[in-house]
């Protein structure tokens, strides 16, 4: 006797096979898609990536932070963090400041015109995807690093990928 499917608790399992891979990467589709969407929207709105207006954000919320900081508070590498405020720096939406104890450290700070950029991005300016996940409990973020650590090894995917703003992937 064949099996039968259980119904449909869900669109996102609507017209599949029952088989678990295929819905669970559907669901990753929709969570990239979610992604994907909110970046394009601020892009468009305001002619910025998500990752600059992160790093906008954070220097304006708090005034004279160093590159260092900011590449601590974004999770990136402080390459990464030095290539978004040059960008930054060029569209002069932050200015720059050497520090008067060491003068190889800058501190930003965010521009007028930062703030008006800032109020047209709709939120959250960190992203989606990290909201989201903030939001969830410490119990189903413990099970889901766990399931995708494992994810990863099948993957065998590259650690410096860590370390990348979603907006730039």
């Amino acid at each position: 006797m064949a099996s039968r499917r259980p119904p449909s608790t869900s669109p996102l399992d609507a017209d599949l096979p029952p088989d678990q891979a295929a819905l669970v990467l559907r669901q990753f589709r929709v969570v990239f898609n979610e992604v994907k969407t909110h970046f394009q929207q601020i892009e468009k709105q305001v002619g910025l990536g998500g990752a600059q207006i992160w790093a906008l954000s954070l220097v304006h919320k708090h005034p004279g932070m160093g590159i260092t900081e900011l590449s601590e508070a974004m999770d990136i590498h402080q390459s990464t963090a030095s290539n978004l405020v040059r960008q930054l720096l060029k569209r002069e939406l932050v200015r720059s400041e050497k520090s008067s104890v060491d003068r190889r450290n800058v501190h930003l700070f965010a521009q007028p015109a930062a703030v008006a950029v800032l109020k047209d991005v709709p939120g959250p300016y960190a992203g989606v995807l990290p909201d989201a996940l903030r939001k969830l409990p410490e119990q189903t973020l413990s099970e889901l690093h766990h399931h995708l650590n494992q994810l990863l090894q099948v993957l065998q995917a590259d650690s410096e990928a860590a370390r990348k703003p979603l907006a730039e992937l």
